[in-house]
């Protein structure tokens, strides 16, 4: 039977709010049969219908949208044997450019001139009656800073930080809200708003109103009666606000102040004013994915420390805030400080640097709760003075963006799955409305390079593409006229922060506007993704090329060594100005790679000049590397991992010259004890680089390695998060915070740009790789070895669930795969033989043998 099993609007199940006047249509389909394609599909959004056998992101192509409207999307397919499914669902469209109501108010009496202090929390008010029966009520509302709503004493929503941190300067969202059921006759609406990224203390600078003087809010509240007449209710000057409310400090690194005294019945309120807005940003409906509450923890152990304070522990790193139930007294103040580790048994906060990750409660009387709403912390422990422990009941909540479960994967060896687990756990952290370094620090900024080098782990465990669609709307903005693309997106200007402001391209952190496009495409085969990316894209490699071929004459014209490159940073055993003083191989084995993924994107969009020309530059930029940052025989001078790493990878060498590259790079992994020592650039791709060229063994040795610096070391010693510094622990119990390496200070245990480690297990373990976008042709081809038993992994792709789970047992390799419908899959077995597969579940099995090199494979990614 046919079925449908998933039908999504803007990549949506359900609540789709949008004001994309084309809001594309996605669907997958389910068969107890195998071998089914799809023969067609019929698209229907009210009056348009659209015959189709493209699944993935059908643009609506009807009339013109009405705003304020809902729309019933339908779809019925056929397969190739006359089976027929249906699915239906829905959205809303919001104000599609219809003019605020509305007008930006604020408190035009605030000022504040202090540096590196955020703004005192403003909190708004405004009270309506309701004399006729409600049909419907929206709310929509955006704010210069971060809000909250209560609406007659209750939350609104469930989203944490609205309306999200995005290019303030380009593009500002707006989120909708069903208000029906809490609406009264009488009510009141508060707006709490603090300083958030826009106005408050950001950037480990601490730089502060770096879109806006102060905060300000915008909102409309829009009601439809029974009767059919409606009311609007925007915000203006008839609207009160106050600097007195229960909120009295919030702060993303700092953390929150609340008082629960203060009666807001009895404090100062004014009346607000106009707020002159300065900058002017396209304002939207919610296209990013929100953060919100998801797992909730409860401590595993609570001690008592040498200081007094109450430690609890809740048995795994992440990034989110407490939830307290407190039985207290008036005035009563309780203190919750956060830390990622403990050491001799007391919370260790210096690599906090100057983030306090406080929040402080004061106490009304009896019992109550209290759960910051206005920030987030990144932590595993938690501190508390000021009560004891009969009188407070801690748990924890995990807060990080509405990324939906994607993938899974687990083998015979537990701390592999540890591992797999920590790679999860590093990336929900720190996504967190943006990709972050870190949760924790003064810090939290959108650095590209780390998920430009995760995105594809990223891809295969989460559904991430509002997510990732929303950062590179920004990447896309924030891109300069010569071409080179941010370190940190969104952008905020730090004083004296001279990478970030010369208008330049930086190596695989400049990529990221190639890479993850290409890693979401991969998993999600939406073209449109590449089409709206790739003017970027070649903007982006024209800069690398011109910083390369600037006072570089022949062939020393493709090598890239100019200006500022992070090189192969986080390396273990050297410092920063050795991690940078490697950007040129670094620099020019990314360009040769981005140049190459260039020209598959261009063959895809049928772009086929451009496709020769990146061909070309790829070729001629791999030919320098080989010619110039090598000797004779494929060795560099001073020897490190990454060297030899990228150019295989990378798949810039061919013949004798990629064997003497495997050669060295297995020869200096054996030499280093099969530890890790390469930086961000090459730690996603070094156990491919030997497993892929003849030496799986090495690659598995690696892998298993559990001395320092390695993966399985992070595990072994209690990691649940990935860290940032291969050594932040040190074997001798120390940490490394690099006071003195010239990172200021530079550590966190919850990174989780190493952990693109996974992207191995799900494509080599698991053997689970897309040769075309969406998953429309794979193959699976399983890597055994390193004495696994047993390894399973699946991926939802744009087509279904793709699903590989193989054992070895009696002499005998069983594996067990899943093809979706309209799919094809080429199974490799360990011996090498191949069959072709249409969708259905399949299971095969071999005898071992000996294992078949594998030297020459290449990569799709």
């Amino acid at each position: 039977m046919l079925k449908i099993c998933r039908l999504t609007v803007e990549n949506m199940e359900t609540g789709c709010v949008t004001d994309n006047p084309q809001p594309r249509v996605s669907y997958c389909l389910e068969s107890d049969r195998q071998n089914v394609t799809l023969k067609k599909a019929v698209i229907s959004i009210g009056d348009w219908k659209k015959e189709t056998d493209c699944q993935i992101a059908v643009p609506y192509e009807g009339s013109r949208l009405q705003p304020f409207t809902k729309y019933a999307v339908r779809v019925e397919a056929e397969d190739d044997a006359g089976e027929r499914a249906w699915a239906s669902t829905e959205f809303e469209t919001g104000r599609m450019d219809t003019i605020w109501s509305g007008r930006w108010i604020t408190d035009g009496e605030y000022r504040f001139k202090e540096a590196k202090i955020s703004p005192k929390t403003m909190t708004f008010r405004t009270r309506f009656s309701c004399e006729k029966e409600i049909a419907s009520a929206r709310l929509y509302v955006t704010a210069l800073g971060i809000y909250e709503l209560l609406l007659n004493g209750e939350k609104v929503g469930q989203d944490y930080f609205a309306p999200g941190f995005t290019s303030y300067r380009n593009q500002l969202q707006y989120q909708t809200y069903d208000v029906t059921d809490m609406l009264n006759d009488r009510n009141e609406l508060l707006a709490v708003v603090g300083g958030g990224w826009a106005v408050g203390s950001f950037t480990y600078k601490r730089r502060n109103r770096v879109y806006a003087k102060r905060q300000a809010l915008l909102g409309e509240l829009r009601i439809l009666y029974t009767d059919g007449t409606g009311e609007t209710i925007g915000t203006n000057e008839e609207w009160e606000v106050t600097e007195e409310g229960n909120y009295k400090e919030t702060e993303f690194y700092n953390g929150e102040v609340y008082d629960a005294t203060v009666d807001l019945e009895k404090i100062s309120w004014k009346k607000a004013s106009f707020e002159q807005v300065k900058i002017h940003p396209k304002i939207m409906a919610q296209y990013g994915a929100p953060v919100r509450a998801h797992e909730e923890f409860r401590p595993v152990q609570i001690t008592r420390a040498k200081s007094g304070m109450l430690i609890y522990d809740f048995g795994q790193n992440f990034a989110g805030v407490i939830h307290a139930a407190i039985r207290g007294r008036q005035g009563q103040k309780v203190e919750f400080r956060h830390a990622e580790i403990l050491m001799d048994g007391e919370l260790y906060t210096e690599p906090l640097r100057t983030a306090k990750q406080e929040a402080v409660y004061i106490c009304k009387d009896g019992e109550q709760t209290y759960s910051p709403k206005m920030t987030y912390m990144g932590f595993r422990y938690v501190g508390v003075r000021g009560i004891e422990e009969d009188q407070l009941e801690l748990t924890a909540l995990a807060l990080y963006s509405d990324v939906e479960d994607n993938g899974n994967f687990s083998c015979s060896n537990e701390l592999i799955n540890q591992l797999q687990n920590s790679i999860r756990w590093g990336a929900k952290s720190n996504f967190v409305d943006i990709p972050t370094d870190c949760p924790q620090r003064d810090e939290r900024m959108g650095w590209t390079g780390d998920i430009a080098l995760f995105a594809p782990t990223a891809a295969y465990n989460f559904n991430i593409s509002r997510f990732l669609e929303k950062w590179l709307l920004d990447v896309k903005a924030e891109q300069n006229k010569g071409g080179g693309i941010p370190v940190t997106v969104p952008l905020v200007r730090v004083p004296l922060q001279w990478e970030i402001m010369i208008p330049m391209a930086v190596d695989h952190w400049g990529d990221v506007c190639i890479l993850a496009p290409w890693a979401e495409y991969l998993v999600r085969g939406d073209r449109g993704l590449l089409e709206r990316m790739y003017p970027v894209m070649k903007k982006y490699l024209k800069a690398c090329k011109f910083w390369a071929e600037l006072f570089s004459a022949g062939k020393h014209r493709r090598i890239w060594k100019l200006l500022h490159h992070y090189g192969d940073w986080c390396a273990p055993g050297v410092g920063m100005w050795e991690w940078m003083g490697r950007g040129k191989w670094t620099a020019t084995a990314c360009m040769a790679n981005s140049s190459r993924i260039l020209a598959k994107i261009a063959d895809i969009l049928g772009q086929e000049e451009d496709a020769k020309y990146y061909r070309k530059l790829s070729q001629e930029t791999g030919e320098a590397y080989r010619e110039i940052l090598m000797k004779a025989d494929c060795t560099v001078k001073k020897e490190f991992q990454t060297a030899y790493v990228l150019p295989l990878y990378y798949q810039m060498l061919s013949g004798e010259d990629k064997k003497k590259t495997a050669a060295n790079l297995a020869r200096l992994v054996k030499k280093d004890g099969y530890h890790i020592t390469t930086g961000f650039p090459g730690t996603p791709y070094v156990l491919f680089a030997l497993a892929d060229n003849g030496y799986e063994e090495e690659a598995f040795k690696m892998l298993l390695t559990d001395t320092c610096p390695s993966w399985l070391y992070e595990m072994k010693v209690g990691g649940t998060t990935i860290w940032e510094r291969w050594d932040a622990l040190r074997e001798d119990g120390t940490c490394n915070t690099g006071k003195d390496d010239g990172t200021g200070g530079m550590v966190s245990f919850n990174h989780y740009a190493s952990g693109a480690v996974g992207d191995f297990l799900y494509r080599r373990i698991a053997g689970i790789e897309a040769t075309e976008g969406g998953y429309r042709s794979f193959r699976i081809q399983p890597l055994t070895g390193g004495n696994l038993k047993w390894a399973k992994g699946s991926v939802n792709t744009a087509y279904g669930t793709v699903s590989s789970e193989w054992k070895i047992e009696d002499g005998m390799f069983t594996i067990q795969v899943q093809v979706p419908v309209g799919t094809t899959c080429t199974l490799v077995m360990p011996g090498n033989t191949q069959k072709v597969l249409g969708s259905g579940t399949y299971t095969l099995k071999e005898a071992i043998r000996e294992r078949n090199d594998r030297n020459g494979k290449e990569s799709v990614f």
